[in-house]
């Protein structure tokens, strides 16, 4: 495979729905493949931001704007940059993809229940016990995308971080032909964390 072109995967589902682990998991494999990668993580980006961005509407829009705008830069650099943020509206989404030149979106499909069972971070217990506000998914709608060029599942499927990076090559080769149309696809993968709110 020639890997010669970089590109923004964001890994968008609702908080614990297991974008991080998927996405650190596509990184290690693509840099087996001998290409750069890198994970941008929603909560890590936010520790390092200074003011620390904040959760309302307004602060999350600009967030997720410098985010989109940051794995666009890597990405330019010939990176492939797998972005695990939830960015809950389609319109944050649809911001980062028309920031990249090459955008491929994962769309982590867990159950909410499932979500809350992990809850390695504690958000849904506290959203529950009314300690934060704005948890997506439970408080503020979370909009699935539409059309994900890529839906993983929960569950175990063989060859499913594979299959991601293949329809990812797919849809870099249809760029190349032409405008980039994107590749459809469902996976099962076996996720274990989820992280950002």
């Amino acid at each position: 495979m020639n890997f010669d072109q970089g590109v923004v995967i964001w890994f968008t589902g609702r908080p614990a729905a297991g974008k991080t682990t998927l996405a650190r998991a596509v990184c290690e494999h693509v840099r087996s493949l001998g290409h750069p990668a890198c994970v941008l993580d929603s909560d890590e980006v936010r520790e390092r931001m200074k003011p620390a961005p904040g959760y309302g509407e307004e602060a999350r829009a600009s967030f997720y704007a410098t985010l989109a705008q940051f794995a666009a830069y890597l990405a330019a650099q010939g990176f492939w940059v797998l972005v695990a943020a939830t960015a809950h509206r389609r319109a944050f989404r649809q911001y980062a993809r028309g920031a990249a030149e090459i955008f491929v979106e994962v769309h982590v499909d867990t159950d909410v229940a499932i979500c809350a069972q992990r809850d390695p971070k504690g958000l849904y217990r506290r959203a529950a016990r009314g300690e934060i506000a704005s948890l997506p998914g439970i408080d503020v709608a979370y909009e699935p995308p539409m059309q994900a060029d890529v839906t993983a599942h929960g569950g175990v499927e063989p060859g499913g971080i594979d299959r991601i990076v293949n329809r990812t090559f797919d849809i870099i080769k249809r760029h190349r032909q032409g405008p980039a149309k994107g590749v459809i696809d469902t996976v099962n993968t076996k996720d274990t964390d989820g992280r950002e709110h």
